[in-house]
């Protein structure tokens, strides 16, 4: 009778185990690629999966959006210069199948083309061009890595340039090279702001020149705005041929002057 009992609990718990190992729930981002006797016959999910235990082994794929944080490669741009370069690359898997059949690990070996492609594409360009056209860069090893990781069923949907690390002496000569172009701005701002002066200051001396009473009119305001100033030296224009002129101008500029 005890043996038949223990009998009896050892079916069950071969049951459950046999259960527990046929059923798998898979979530709605996740597929099961089967492989039965070791050949491939399917994919599975999402939902309640069932299995045949020891003849049948799954793999599970995340089908989500993945990301790589590329580790920072050292590149030599076209023009020789030393850079420190790191990225991020977001990926996903479309074709679970040959995400597992193609490839032995498809994410160990697209970090591994994401950074020997990094290296390629931006060892072919100047450091300018690295700096400036960032996002164009971006653009071309995306495509690239998509082309080479499709056979693989991995779609690849974005790469960033994260950080661009310069020697110390590369950066004190763009802050030199910075500094030099805002000087030079600088002086062409004033040069362009002293020609300007100076044609306006031409055309008015034109103008006076063809105005005898606009040249005195002038003359006139000037000892006014000297008055206003309470400045006691009194500055006679040539022309006034008058010493009334000049008289009335003196008593003008005493009682602007006086306290």
């Amino acid at each position: 009778m005890f043996h038949e009992v223990l009998l009896m609990l050892l079916a069950l718990l071969i049951l459950l185990w046999i259960a527990g190992s046929s059923i798998k729930v898979v979530r709605e981002y996740e597929r099961r690629v089967v492989f039965r006797w070791g050949r491939l016959a399917g994919l599975r999910g999402p939902g309640l999966v069932v299995i045949i235990p020891l003849i049948d082994r799954t793999v599970l794929v995340d089908l989500r959006t993945l990301a790589i944080d590329v580790p920072k490669q050292r590149i030599v741009t076209k023009d020789n210069v030393s850079v420190e370069v790191d990225a991020v690359v977001y990926y996903r898997a479309v074709e679970p199948m040959k995400a597992i059949v193609q490839v032995q690990d498809f994410q160990v070996a697209t970090n591994l083309l994401a950074q020997t492609t990094l290296r390629d594409v931006l060892g072919q360009v100047d450091m300018d061009q690295l700096l400036s056209h960032r996002e164009e860069m971006n653009h071309k090893i995306q495509a690239l890595l998509d082309a080479a990781t499709d056979p693989w069923g991995i779609k690849v949907s974005a790469v960033t340039i994260r950080d661009v690390s310069l020697p110390e002496s590369m950066v004190r000569a763009m802050a030199r090279q910075a500094e030099a172009e805002r000087e030079r701005r600088s002086r062409i701002i004033l040069a362009e702001g002293e020609a300007q002066a100076a044609q306006r200051m031409l055309e008015a001396a034109q103008i006076y020149e063809g105005s005898a009473g606009a040249m005195h009119l002038r003359e006139l305001q000037n000892l006014e705005e000297i008055a206003r100033e309470k400045n006691l030296i009194i500055v006679t224009p040539r022309q006034m041929a008058s010493a009334g002129e000049t008289a009335a101008i003196a008593a003008a500029v005493v009682k602007k002057t006086a306290p």
